[in-house]
């Protein structure tokens, strides 16, 4: 069986010699630029999300491109390299992202920066590179081991809001919706200190209850300093008393719900549902026209129902793995999860 290595290097040979490039994005103004411009960048590609990263964890991004240094870029893949005493070294496209698609178009140019973080995985004995792509034969053409995929919501913010009301499912959304206005539920946004700490009081109560260690604050706090109003906290309350908050990211005219959480004491009153509704009719306002609702796991198919009752798309996403053919990953390993997992939403 030829290794992953091998067969992006005979793909690569099949064209002329591509010479892959460097760089890091924190300290070039291009890649702000050609991420701006790409019709297919995301939020996670931004330098904001990185620098958060960096920031926060002490991520040091890195982007392969077939561009030379000092012209516009044509193409390119962001990576940061994670150090974990108890997991090992790897590069991850991107960390906590749902998905980092590879801006690459050519063929060519995919196999030859392929064949440079293959490299770079054996050089640096590393153990593997992700990569997080929507689309799977951008993925699949770059060459891998056991893709893994997951279910992907995106809600299609252009129709009237009349008809994306209408899409709403009866029961499970818009009546939770017309109760919470009923029993009083107030919904306010923002960016505020008072707001990220009511935010993260109902994360830190919902991850304890599902037996999981939450973000560290510092995480948020750098959120909201490298996005600036781009970042929304989205908070219900009721006599003062905080119910569920979402936290949403925006990137061009994509709206990202990251993270969301909520206190169960509270899921009679619909403040969830409430809470998404109020976040659409906002992103209506600002002239937004997808609101991505993320990545579900296999074991979470509670949460794909859902999302698709909120009137939301269901595509895949795509996982895969350049790893060093030296070592094999055991199927426990492959599988272990490596970050938090994704937001979880109770519509009670």
């Amino acid at each position: 069986m030829i290794s992953t290595g091998l067969a992006l290097a005979r793909a690569a040979r099949r064209y002329a010699v591509v010479f892959v490039h460097t760089f890091n994005p924190l300290e070039d103004h291009r890649w702000t630029t050609f991420v701006e411009a790409h019709r297919q960048s995301s939020v996670f590609h931004t330098s904001s999300y990185l620098d958060a990263l960096r920031r926060t964890y002490g991520y040091q991004p890195i982007v392969y491109t077939t561009s030379l240094p000092g012209e516009p870029l044509a193409n390119g893949i962001v990576l940061c390299r994670v150090s974990s005493w108890l997991t090992g070294s790897r590069l991850v496209s991107v960390p906590f992202a749902d998905h980092c698609e590879p801006l690459v178009a050519s063929a060519r140019d995919r196999a030859a920066i392929g064949v440079a973080i293959q490299k770079t995985v054996r050089d640096g004995k590393l153990k593997y590179a992700q990569i997080r792509a929507i689309h799977p034969d951008l993925a699949q053409a770059a060459g891998s081991g056991d893709p893994r995929t997951f279910a992907f919501h995106t809600l299609d913010l252009t129709p009237p809001i009349d008809r994306l009301y209408g899409a709403l499912h009866r029961t499970a959304i818009r009546q939770p919706v017309r109760r919470a206005e009923r029993e009083g539920v107030r919904y306010e946004s923002g960016r505020s200190e008072a707001l990220i700490r009511q935010f993260y009081s109902l994360l830190v109560a919902m991850r304890r209850r599902h037996g999981l260690p939450p973000q560290p604050v510092p995480w948020f706090d750098n959120l909201a300093g490298c996005f600036g109003d781009r970042l929304t906290i989205h908070v219900a309350s009721r006599r003062g008393e905080p119910l569920a908050a979402i936290l949403t990211l925006r990137h061009k005219h994509v709206l990202v719900c990251k993270y969301g959480a909520s206190d169960e004491r509270f899921h009679r009153f619909g403040a969830m549902p409430f809470l998404l509704w109020k976040a659409i009719l906002d992103a209506k306002d600002r002239g937004l026209s997808l609101f991505d609702l993320g990545r579900t796991d296999a074991d979470t198919s509670g949460l794909a129902t859902i999302k698709e009752r909120l009137g939301a798309t269901l595509s895949t996403l795509t996982y895969v793995r350049w790893a060093d053919a030296s070592r094999r990953i055991s199927r426990q390993e492959h599988h272990a999860p490596r970050f938090p997992p994704p937001i979880q939403l109770c519509l009670q």
